[in-house]
């Protein structure tokens, strides 16, 4: 009698997403992800309240949906999604404008089944819309269409930190260890993908995958107001590089970048960002700079 093959446990990939305010914008990702040819094995939604989410009902997704209510910032609501995985799961953040290409998630299991030593893996992102008046849908589909296969091997390279909108992180080694967003980045969480990467990568490689690819939207209703964002921008980078997550030439750049942009550009601002809100929060910031008061959670002041 023939015995059939043992196969190994296939590993399953989360795909964990936090939202506040976008119920539309999250209901079209949802439909998306469930048109892929390899879907998560389930879906994790975060909400700051009951009218953040009017999705489609779970029973017509191909994937496990869970939808749990949690006080609003970033970094609480990945907390809350952190302690709902277990054992050899992978958790991929993705941003509930963030549209994964076919395959994402198929090369997230390869790269944890293949290198044990990998802890986080963030994507390359072909299209940000971050960066401009941001994308709909239609728009993202268009360009993830338009792109060619990956038909090489998977180039895997080492990074300093994942970027926020998708990133894969490894159930043991965030238990192990206790690693958790740090809750003192409120709202928004201004930097909080900087602060968790060098958290992790002291345990192991934190990568960029080649063929973890996508279209980061950057839908631009229901972001950060002008004048908290600016202060963020000047008080987190300083405060990581008290706790040690950021180099001090690293965040003392991007603070002079954006207090320059903001400058130059609050002269003719783009009509998606305000410029002038946030050189005001940049300018309050500094202010506290020098009084001794600057801290991330003064925004929920402002």
């Amino acid at each position: 009698m023939a015995v059939a093959p043992q196969t190994e446990p296939r590993t399953e990939v989360v795909a964990g997403i936090a939202t506040t305010g976008r119920p539309a914008v999250l209901r079209e990702t949802l439909k998306y992800l469930a048109s892929l040819a390899d879907v998560p094995d389930r879906v994790i939604v975060c909400t700051a309240g009951i009218e953040d989410f009017d999705g489609p009902l779970a029973e017509a997704l191909p994937f496990s949906l869970l939808v749990v209510e949690v006080e609003r910032g970033t970094c609480r609501q990945r907390n809350a999604m952190l302690d709902m995985i277990h054992g050899e799961e992978i958790l991929l953040f993705i941003d509930d404008d963030f549209m994964p290409s076919e395959g994402y998630f198929d090369a997230v299991r390869r790269l944890f089944d293949s290198r044990s030593d990998v802890v986080g893996a963030t994507g390359n992102v072909l299209a940000d819309g971050i960066s401009g008046p941001g994308m709909n849908h239609d728009e993202g589909r268009a360009i993830l269409n338009g792109m060619p296969t990956p038909d090489g091997a998977q180039v895997i390279s080492e990074v300093y930190n994942a970027y926020g909108c998708n990133f894969a992180v490894r159930a043991s080694t965030v238990h192990a260890h206790g690693i958790r967003f740090d809750t003192s980045l409120p709202r928004y969480g201004w930097l909080e993908d900087v602060d968790f990467s060098r958290n992790l990568a002291q345990h192991g490689k934190f990568v960029r995958d080649s063929h973890m690819r996508g279209v980061h939207l950057g839908t631009k209703f229901g972001r950060s107001r002008g004048v908290p964002l600016g202060y963020s921008q000047i008080a987190n980078p300083l405060y990581l590089i008290r706790k040690g997550t950021m180099s001090r030439p690293r965040a003392l750049r991007m603070i002079g970048r954006n207090l320059l942009a903001n400058m130059v550009k609050s002269f003719q601002p783009e009509p998606w960002v305000d410029r002038r809100g946030r050189l005001r929060g940049n300018f309050v910031a500094l202010r506290d700079v020098v009084t001794g008061r600057a801290c991330p959670e003064r925004i929920l002041m402002l």
